[in-house]
């Protein structure tokens, strides 16, 4: 999980790239997956004296009370300080936000500022919107969208599209969510970001020392096509130091932060370069020990066989 300090340093980092601001918003958002939920907080450093100031507003509702102080490993009383908790990365602490100041923290990195005090006081504000409508006609581009609730006759929940149908929202945590989850009936366009009409591109997670699965295979293939070795343990889905040694390889030889995490940057990078050539070579007669015994200098290879 990223730090707030890491996550200023891509924001200043994407803009003096050049990126468009739809681009940075989708890529920031991505970026603090996995940051607390607090009712009523928007970019307030995640301490317990803070947790204890949005518990203790007199219109915190009572269930929400329970959850911030709950969530948080000292005020629960599961340990003494924020050493080790998840939500103290590196040493840093992350920010905490409601659904509300998820979004109207990230749209102001990039400049675009939003009225209101909430989803419905933030919908009703005609001014911070170039188009507004329901889900169905939504574009395939940067805005956002909306829970509309029709017993209280208000919107309840607000979160951001990056394009492609999928929404980064804070509920619980900031996480992923999807315009086919029934929920979602509203969206609307941000004044200052109606000019980005390209879809945005399809977002991949961060991954870092200890990942696994889908998405660490994706990149360390990669990363073999590209050159980089990963022996002896190859394309295995397990984020490991000789992960992290090629990514931060491939991060230098293009200009990155060679951090060894693989974030939005390092995504995009990899994306664009284009791998070598490969080669297929066949030694025959081989016994299978001393194949076995050969690959051991190639991790990358593959063996077949065949019937003499």
């Amino acid at each position: 999980m990223n730090n707030y300090k890491q996550v200023d340093a891509m924001v200043e980092e994407w803009k003096g790239s050049g990126l468009a601001k739809e681009k940075i918003v989708a890529n920031v958002c991505e970026a603090e997956l996995g940051w607390p939920y607090v009712w009523g907080a928007c970019a307030a450093q995640c301490t317990t004296s803070k947790r204890e100031y949005y518990a203790g507003r007199e219109n915190c509702p009572a269930d929400e009370k329970k959850v911030i102080r709950s969530t948080c490993p000292v005020l629960s009383g599961k340990q003494q300080k924020c050493d080790g908790c998840q939500w103290f990365p590196n040493g840093e602490r992350v920010l905490i936000d409601d659904c509300w100041g998820f979004v109207k923290q990230n749209l102001s990195r990039v400049g675009v500022k939003l009225n209101g005090y909430g989803c419905t006081s933030g919908w009703n504000s005609k001014a911070n919107w170039s188009e507004q409508g329901e889900i169905a006609n939504m574009p395939n581009k940067l805005c956002c969208v909306f829970v509309y609730d029709r017993n209280n006759k208000d919107f309840s929940h607000i979160g951001i599209h990056v394009g492609g149908g999928k929404i980064i929202h804070c509920s619980g945590t900031v996480k992923y969510g999807s315009t086919s989850e029934k929920m979602w009936t509203h969206y609307a366009v941000p004044n200052g970001l109606e000019g980005g009409d390209t879809p945005m591109p399809d977002l991949k997670p961060t991954q870092r020392k200890g990942c696994r699965g889908e998405y660490v295979t994706l990149l360390q293939t990669k990363l073999v096509q590209l050159g980089y070795s990963l022996a002896p343990y190859g394309v295995d889905g397990s984020y490991g130091n000789k992960t992290v040694e090629a990514v931060k390889a491939f991060q230098s030889d293009n200009g990155l932060v060679a951090d060894g995490v693989c974030g939005p940057m390092t995504w995009d990078a990899l994306d664009k370069v284009v791998p070598g050539k490969t080669y297929t070579a066949t030694i025959r007669g081989l016994m299978k020990n001393q194949a076995v015994e050969l690959l051991k200098q190639f991790p990358e290879a593959e063996i077949s066989e065949e019937d003499s």
